[in-house]
């Protein structure tokens, strides 16, 4: 079973010691959420800088807002974080759902689901070398994955369901107990089959997790009030946060059970020590 763990967003300077200490754990990859307006780093950027600092630990964005994002430069940062990273790179994408981190792109957040599709055209034909646009040549360099890094795409609306089936290499789902994320697993398998994918879709299932004392979980809940207050469900994701070995012990399972490949315990306290903690809990 494949467990990886999400990065704290709350101290940036403490995201590479939380890398290197990861990279000599058996923890398979390293998540980071993104938002534009909000106190948190650039993902692409501090993923770049901790591909840079690891050697074996996968890195990953759950999920990168990518309608915000201009395209063509989305294209030339996802190649080149896939190709100095040696492959490690895996771009969890979706359309977000803030109408701030809209209006500060400047787009119109009626159109970032549409926008979003455009953009997965652009990404994969970019990736595969072809021309940019009428007028444009290639944008590389050229990604270390042939066809561009692995996508998976996150949501819970049927339009992310048809994304991973059309674009994407897999889902990831995340802030929902197992036995909602069935359903929305085997509606991916189901949107997979329609269009006669080869081979199935990669399933990656997140939960917030924090272990350590009552003041890391209380830490721990109030970065996830603060990152959800938008979405008038704050109380309840923090509420579901797993504070004991025996509840991240059984969510892993299962997870597993419905047939998750990889389990991501997003961590939301930026304490290093959650590393071997949890690594004691779940391998």
């Amino acid at each position: 079973m494949k467990i990886g763990l999400g990065l704290p967003i709350n101290d940036p300077a403490l995201l590479l010691t939380w890398a290197q200490r990861a990279d000599v754990s058996p923890f398979t990859t390293l998540g980071l959420l993104d938002r534009l307006v909000y106190d948190n780093p650039e993902p692409l950027v501090t993923l770049a800088a901790i591909a840079g600092a690891t050697s074996r630990i996968r890195v990953q964005t759950e999920v990168l807002i990518a309608p915000v994002y201009n395209t063509a430069v989305l294209a030339k940062q996802t190649a080149t974080l896939d190709r100095i990273s040696g492959g490690r790179f895996t771009l969890g994408i979706g359309i977000g759902g803030r109408e701030d981190d809209c209006l500060a792109a400047g787009i119109d957040i009626r159109r970032r689901g549409r926008r979003l599709d455009e953009q997965m055209a652009l990404l994969r034909r970019t990736w595969a070398g072809e021309s940019y646009g009428e007028g444009v040549g290639p944008i590389g360099p050229t990604p270390a994955t042939p066809g561009g890094p692995e996508v998976l795409f996150g949501g819970f609306a049927p339009a992310a369901i048809e994304r991973v089936a059309r674009w994407g290499d897999g889902f990831l789902g995340a802030a929902l107990p197992p036995q909602f994320m069935d359903r929305l697993f085997r509606d991916v398998e189901q949107a997979w089959t329609k269009l006669a994918r080869p081979g199935r879709p990669r399933l990656v299932a997140q939960a917030n997790a924090a272990l350590g004392t009552d003041a890391i979980a209380a830490d721990a809940r109030e970065n996830i009030r603060s990152y959800y207050e938008f979405s008038g469900r704050a109380d309840h994701v923090a509420d579901g946060l797993l504070t004991t070995p025996a509840q991240i012990r059984n969510a892993v399972s299962a997870f597993t059970d419905i047939g998750a490949d990889e389990v991501m315990l997003y961590c939301w306290s930026s304490d290093p020590d959650q590393i071997e903690r949890l690594a004691d809990v779940v391998f």
